[in-house]
C-alpha cells in the first residue's frame, strides 16, 4: 500500500493513508507542535498574565506605607467582617476599601489585556486561513505561515516580563496571540489537507489529548517556578513554543505550491473570509454553538488564581494560589483525556457529532453549579474534573463537526480559521462579561458561576438545528 495517495495536483498537500508510518509521523509531530503552543496558553493564561497584571495593579494601589500590606490577611480579614465575626476599626475600613478597589481592578484590567488580544486574533484569522489557501511556496501552503507566526510569537514572548504597565501589557500580549494564532491556524488546516476523513475524529482525539496535556504542562511550569523565577518563566515557555513547530515542518513537509493555480485576490475575496463559512446553516449553527461554548469557558477559567485568593474560603496567598491552580488542572485530567479519545473514536464509529456535543454542555453546567453553591477550594476541585470530562467531549467532537459542515472544502484553511476565531471571540466575550460582572458586585465572583451555566446551556441548544450532521 502506497504511503501517501496521489494527489490529482501536485501542488496539493499529501493525502496520508492511515496505518502508515507517514500517517503516524504526521500525527506525532502535528500533536507536538499542538502542545507546544498549549503549553504557552496554559502557561501564560492559567498562571502568568494574572499574577503579572496583580502585581502592577497591587502597585499602583497599594502605595507609600500601604505598600507592603500582606493581601492574604485583608482578605481573611474581610471573610470576617462579611460573616459579622469582627467589626474592623477605622484604619482596617480603608484598607478593605483598597482591597475591595484592588479585586474589582484586576479582574478588569485581566478581562481587558485577555480580550484584547483575542478580538485582534479573531480579525486576522479567517484573512490568514485564506492567504494560507493561496499561499504558493516550494515549503507549501502552510508551512510559511507556521513557521513566521511561531518564529515572531516565541521571540515576543520573551519581552513580555520587562512590560511595566496595564496597557503595554493589552499591546503585547495582542502581538504575541496574534501571531502564534497564525500559526495555529494553518497549522490545525493540515488535519483537513491529509486526513481521511474517517480517520479525522480520531485524530482530533489524540491530538486533543496532546494539547490538553499542554495545558496543564504549561501551568505546572509556570505554578512551580514562579516562586524562584518570577515572571523570568517566560523564557523556557517561549522556547517549548518554537521547537515542536520547528520540528514538524521538517518531519512532515508539504508539496510545493508554487505550481498552483489560484484567481487573483480581490478585496470582495479578503472580505469575504469573515462570512463566507457563516452563509451556510449548518456552519453557522455550529459557529455559534463553539462562541457560547467558549463564552462561559473564558468566564470560568480567566480568575482562578483569583478565586483561590479571594472567592474560596480560607483564602491562598499569590504563590500558594500559583502552585494549586496547576494541581486543580491535573485532578481534571484523567477523566478530560479519557473525554477526549471516547468522544473522537465513538463519534466517528456512530456517526454521530450533535448528541456528544448536547452532553459536553449539559457536563460543564453540571460543573458550574458545585462552586456556585459550595464557596470552597474542594468545590474548585470537583468543579475542575467534571468540567474536564465536557471539555474534552466538546473539543474533540467540535473539530470534527466543523470538518463535517464545512462549506466549501476547496477553502478549509479559511472556513476552519473563521471556526477558531469562533472559540477565540467566545474566550474575548467571557472574560469581558467576567469582568463587568465582578466590578458590578464589587469583587465578588459568584454571579459568573450562575451566567455561566445559562450560557453552555444555549451552547449545547444551538447544535440541534444543524441539519446535515447527526
Amino acid at each position: 500500500m502506497s504511503h501517501i495517495e496521489t494527489a490529482p495536483e501536485r501542488s496539493l498537500s499529501p493525502r496520508y493513508v492511515p496505518r502508515t508510518a507517514r500517517f503516524r509521523r504526521y500525527v506525532g509531530s502535528y500533536a507536538l507542535a499542538s502542545l507546544g503552543t498549549t503549553v504557552l496558553w496554559g502557561a501564560v493564561l492559567t498562571v502568568l498574565l494574572p499574577l503579572q497584571v496583580q502585581q502592577i495593579v497591587a502597585g499602583e494601589i497599594f502605595t507609600g506605607a500601604d505598600a507592603g500590606v500582606n493581601l492574604q490577611a485583608l482578605t481573611d480579614l474581610q471573610a470576617q467582617v462579611t460573616a459579622g465575626s469582627h467589626s474592623p476599626s477605622a484604619e482596617e475600613s480603608r484598607l478593605l476599601e483598597l482591597l475591595s478597589r484592588y479585586d474589582a481592578r484586576r479582574a478588569v484590567d485581566l478581562s481587558l489585556v485577555t480580550s484584547v488580544g483575542v478580538f485582534v486574533t479573531m480579525l486576522i484569522q479567517p484573512i490568514v486561513g485564506m492567504l494560507s489557501d493561496r499561499t504558493r511556496s516550494r515549503f507549501g501552503r502552510r508551512t510559511p505561515w507556521i513557521v513566521g507566526g511561531i518564529v515572531v510569537g516565541a521571540a515576543l514572548t520573551t519581552l513580555m516580563p520587562i512590560v511595566p504597565t496595564i496597557a503595554l501589557l493589552v499591546i503585547a500580549w495582542s502581538i504575541v496571540q496574534s501571531a502564534v494564532n497564525t500559526a495555529t491556524g494553518p497549522l490545525g488546516a493540515t488535519v483537513a489537507d491529509r486526513v481521511p476523513g474517517e480517520r479525522i475524529g480520531l485524530v482530533s482525539a489524540v491530538t486533543g489529548l496532546i494539547s490538553y496535556v499542554g495545558i496543564i504542562i504549561g501551568s505546572v511550569i509556570a505554578g512551580s517556578l514562579f516562586a524562584a523565577m518570577g515572571l523570568a518563566v517566560y523564557y523556557p515557555i517561549a522556547l517549548i513554543l518554537v521547537l515542536p513547530a520547528i520540528s514538524f515542518v521538517f518531519i512532515s513537509r508539504d508539496r510545493s505550491s508554487q505550481e498552483m493555480t489560484v484567481p487573483r485576490l480581490r478585496f470582495r475575496t479578503a472580505a469575504a473570509a469573515y462570512i463566507a463559512g457563516l452563509r451556510d446553516h449548518d456552519y453557522r449553527w455550529a459557529w455559534m454553538s463553539k462562541v457560547l461554548f467558549f463564552l462561559c469557558y473564558g468566564m470560568a477559567t480567566i480568575y482562578s488564581i483569583y478565586m483561590l485568593q479571594s472567592y474560596v474560603r480560607p483564602g491562598l496567598s499569590a504563590e500558594q494560589a500559583a502552585q494549586v491552580a496547576p494541581i486543580i488542572q491535573f485532578a481534571a485530567l484523567p477523566g478530560t483525556l479519557i473525554a477526549m479519545y471516547v468522544g473522537g473514536v465513538l463519534s466517528d464509529r456512530l456517526k454521530r457529532r450533535k448528541p456528544f456535543v448536547v452532553v459536553a454542555c449539559i457536563l460543564m453546567a453540571a460543573s458550574f453549579l458545585v462552586p456556585l453553591l459550595w464557596p470552597a477550594l474542594p468545590a474548585l476541585f470537583i468543579q475542575a474534573i467534571i468540567g474536564g470530562l465536557g471539555l474534552g467531549t466538546f473539543i474533540v467532537v467540535d473539530q470534527a463537526l466543523f470538518i463535517d459542515v464545512l462549506p466549501d472544502r476547496a477553502a478549509a484553511g479559511r472556513d476552519l480559521g473563521l471556526a477558531t476565531a469562533a472559540g477565540n471571540l467566545g474566550q474575548a466575550i467571557g472574560p469581558v462579561v467576567a469582568g463587568a460582572v465582578v466590578a458590578i458586585l464589587g469583587g465578588q465572583y459568584i454571579g459568573i458561576w450562575a451566567l455561566a451555566v445559562v450560557v453552555v446551556l444555549a451552547a449545547g441548544a444551538a447544535v440541534f438545528p444543524i441539519k446535515s450532521v447527526r
